[in-house]
Parts: structure tokens; C-alpha cells; sequence
């Protein structure tokens, strides 16, 4: 007796006591309480479809009438219903036991609805409708309407609490466990929100308030998943593209498909030549050369590589523009970018967002692109034969081809380091110049040669 006393007792304190969001005694109490009346026997529902048809309803009836059949409800402890109603679901897992309530809830509202609204002008509709008092309360709904608004905001939380559950309960396992703070903090919080969601309470503003704060730790705890789910996928991603590099493929579409996504199966390149979007398979099989920078390479850089590249075109350029993470993409950007891609003679990449991170991650770790631009290499087997061959495009030009390093060795055996280096074919005037002239033996120090030399023959032919 003394032991249903207090048990009472504790009851009375949960409905009426200062109810702080997982943190008060009571709650903790009431936690045991209520995961006692779960045994889950991992039975399937689909709750999705039942859920968008819950809130379709919702939207429709107007929360105004609807509370009507609300305050015209019996009484009773809304503690002990609560867990009678999770006893009888004891079977179903938690979200499930929610969807399955509220569609009860929605059931319930749209009878009230049909019966509103066809009373007057259907005589069935208007005996039932008087037997359950509905047009005395439709009397009434001006003096009920700060009821009315609280209850609507009611419905909007248990709404948004439910799909936060639902979605919990769809996150990928294989990417996520209970070992994961955020999740297993979740998973503890789960029962005790859909314990708040689905009682009846007759304090109904700070009964809204409670689940809606409810309902934001647990959106700030799903966001958390989420953004562990991504760095788990981009690893992934990484590590896979790590694996891809090192294969032996019959041609290069599989790296250069994995290098730039082909985001729903839209045409990711852009063509500098025709102006139009074109597919990956224009570069199957042939020498590929990645112009790697940022988006604020120079127009200086961008002649050079065009002026040499004309000489001879036996592959075919990609401009991949890595963006900075840490700053905006904003109009002005996109205006510049558009700029530079209108300006190259080569394909580029739609827009950068088509890069993915993981690919960002692997050009910088692996092939260490920093800032300045480099001129990655891809053969048509898929094979990176040179992981930055601009120094040999800007001293040799289309000589240099296929940019080995085997071809780079044999290329340096037979010059000489004079000036006529510096400009080659590119301006007879110069040459003119170098050959009356004494020599001049030019040297270059450290690895300046792969930055001044270009800028250098630039200046002389403009």
C-alpha cells in the first residue's frame, strides 16, 4: 500500500511539478517507467508514408475547429494513459510508437474535420455531428481561441520532434554506431520525448514549450550524426580513390569519372572551344593534362599554357579549380570564375562544386597542390605519369610530350643552359638577337626557374 502511495505520489509530481528538459529526478524516474513498458521485437513499419500523410493532414484541418473535439476530450490521468498507450505498443520501436499515435491523433481530427464542414448541408453528417456537440463548440471558438493557438503550436512540435525521430532511425549503420556520443546521447532522450509527445497534457503551453526543446537537442544531436556520417563517407571516398589511382584500368574513365562526380548524370565538363556541355567520354583514352589551381589564377599564367599549347595537340586539357573551404562561394566569385572559364581553350569542369571533397583532400595530400598552379599528367591507361609537367610545357612546350620524367631526363641531356632556352621558337626576333649577341649563360637558382621562366618569355613576346 505505502509503496502505490508513493507511487502515486511521484505521479503527481510528474504532471505537476517544474519540468526540466532530461535533467529533473522526476524525469530520470519516469525514464525507468517508461522503458519498462518497451520490448521491441525488431518488427518493421514503414513509417514514412504514414507520417507525410499525418502532416498533410494537419496542414489541411484548421486548428481552430480541431481543438474543439480537443477540449470536449475526457478527463483522467494524463500520466497513466501515456503508459498505458506505450504498454500497448511495447512491441513497436520508438518512432513507430509515435507515427502510430499520431495517426490515431490525425484520424481523430479528420472525423472532427467531416463533420464540420458537411453538417449544414448533409443531414447524416448533422445528426452525428450533434450528438458529439460539435456545433456548440464551433459556437464557441472565439473565447477558445488562446486555447486553439497553443494547441497549434503544439501540433507543430510533435510534428517536428516525430520526424526527428524518424530520421534517427534511418541513419546508415554502417556509418554510425551507438558508440558515437551524439547518437547514444540521442538514443537516451528518444523515449522520454516520445513518452512528452504523446501524452495528453492540460498545461499545454508548457507542455509545447517542453517537447519543442526537446525537439531542438535532439535536432542539434541529428545535425552532430550527420556531420560524422559525412567525414566517415568522405574517408571513405578518399581511401577508395587511393585504392582506384593504384589499379590497372583498360582506359582512364574510371579515374577521371571518380576525380570529377558527374553529379545526376549531368554533362560535368565545359568545352572553351564550342562553349557547351560536354560528357567525360570526349577524354577516353587520350593523354590528359589537369590543370590544377585555384580560382584566382592569373590571365598571365592562362596565355602561357594557351600560346605553348596551340603548338601541338596531342592531348587534351582540364581545368580543375579547387576551392578555398574556408571561404564563400558569393556572386562576385562566380562572376570571376565564369571570367576565367569563358577565357580557356580547353575543357573545364562546369563548376567547381562538381569536385568533391574527398577529391580536394587526395590532390592536396597526395599530388601536394598547395596554391600555386601545377599540371597534373593522367595517361590513357589512367596512370599519373607526371604529377606536375608545367616547368616542362613552359621550356619545351608540345616537345616535351607524353611528360615523363623519362622524357624530362632525356630533354635536359640536350640542351644547354643559354638563353635561346628561355624563348626557343617562340619569337624569331629574339633568336635573331641571341645568335648576334654574345653568349650569355643564364643560371637559375633553386626551383625560381618553374615561376620566372614562363612569366619571363611571356614578357618578351607581348
Amino acid at each position: 500500500m505505502a509503496t502505490t502511495t508513493q507511487t502515486s505520489a511521484n505521479a503527481q509530481r510528474l504532471i505537476k511539478g517544474d519540468r526540466l528538459m532530461f535533467s529533473s529526478s522526476d524525469d530520470n524516474v519516469m525514464s525507468k517507467q517508461i522503458q519498462a513498458t518497451h520490448a521491441s521485437d525488431d518488427r518493421e513499419v514503414d513509417v514514412r508514408p504514414l507520417l507525410h500523410l499525418i502532416e498533410d493532414i494537419f496542414k489541411l484541418l484548421k486548428i481552430v475547429q480541431l481543438s474543439c473535439k480537443c477540449s470536449g476530450s475526457g478527463g483522467g490521468d494524463a500520466h497513466t494513459i501515456t503508459i498505458s498507450i506505450l504498454n500497448m505498443l511495447k512491441n513497436y520501436s520508438w518512432d513507430a510508437k509515435l507515427v502510430l499515435v499520431l495517426s490515431a491523433c490525425a484520424v481523430n481530427f479528420g472525423e472532427f474535420w467531416l463533420l464540420a464542414h458537411n453538417c449544414t448541408t448533409n443531414q447524416l453528417a448533422k445528426s452525428v455531428a450533434i450528438l458529439r456537440k460539435i456545433p456548440e463548440l464551433l459556437e464557441r471558438t472565439s473565447m477558445l481561441k488562446p486555447r486553439f493557438d497553443t494547441i497549434n503550436n503544439l501540433v507543430k512540435v510533435m510534428v517536428d520532434i516525430t520526424k526527428c525521430i524518424v530520421e534517427f532511425r534511418e541513419l546508415p549503420p554502417q556509418y554510425i554506431t551507438t558508440e558515437v556520443t551524439a547518437l547514444s546521447t540521442a538514443m537516451t532522450h528518444i523515449p522520454v520525448a516520445v513518452y512528452w509527445t504523446i501524452r495528453e497534457s492540460w498545461e499545454l503551453s508548457s507542455l509545447a514549450h517542453k517537447v519543442g526543446n526537446m525537439q531542438s537537442h535532439l535536432a542539434t544531436q541529428l545535425s552532430t550524426c550527420y556531420k560524422h556520417i559525412d567525414e566517415r563517407k568522405q574517408m571513405e571516398a578518399y581511401q577508395n580513390l587511393h585504392r582506384l589511382m593504384e589499379m590497372i584500368h583498360i582506359d582512364n574513365l574510371k579515374v577521371l569519372k571518380a576525380l570529377i562526380y558527374q553529379k545526376d548524370d549531368l554533362l560535368p565538363l565545359f568545352d572553351g572551344v564550342t562553349k557547351r556541355r560536354v560528357s567525360i567520354d570526349v577524354l577516353r583514352r587520350k593523354y590528359v593534362l589537369l590543370l590544377i589551381s585555384d580560382v584566382d589564377i592569373s590571365q598571365e599564367e592562362v596565355a602561357i599554357l594557351e600560346q605553348i599549347n596551340n603548338e601541338a595537340r596531342q592531348h587534351e586539357v582540364v581545368w580543375l579549380p579547387i576551392l578555398d573551404s574556408n571561404a564563400p562561394w558569393t556572386e562576385n566569385r562566380q562572376k570571376h570564375f565564369d571570367s576565367l572559364q569563358a577565357s580557356m581553350p580547353w575543357y573545364c569542369v562546369q563548376h567547381p562544386s562538381l569536385i568533391e571533397p574527398a577529391v580536394v583532400k587526395y590532390i592536396k595530400e597526395v599530388w601536394n597542390f598547395r596554391k600555386k598552379a601545377i599540371l597534373v599528367v593522367i595517361d590513357p591507361q589512367g596512370r599519373v605519369s607526371s604529377l606536375n609537367a608545367l616547368h616542362m610545357m613552359w621550356i619545351w612546350g608540345g616537345t616535351a610530350f607524353p611528360f615523363t620524367s623519362a622524357r624530362e631526363e632525356a630533354l635536359w641531356k640536350e640542351e644547354t643552359w643559354k638563353l635561346d632556352l628561355l624563348v626557343d621558337s617562340i619569337d624569331p626576333l629574339i633568336n635573331k638577337w641571341v645568335s648576334t649577341s654574345s653568349q650569355l649563360t643564364v643560371s637559375f637558382f633553386s626551383q625560381k626557374l618553374n615561376h620566372y621562366v614562363p612569366l619571363f618569355m611571356y614578357a618578351c613576346t607581348n
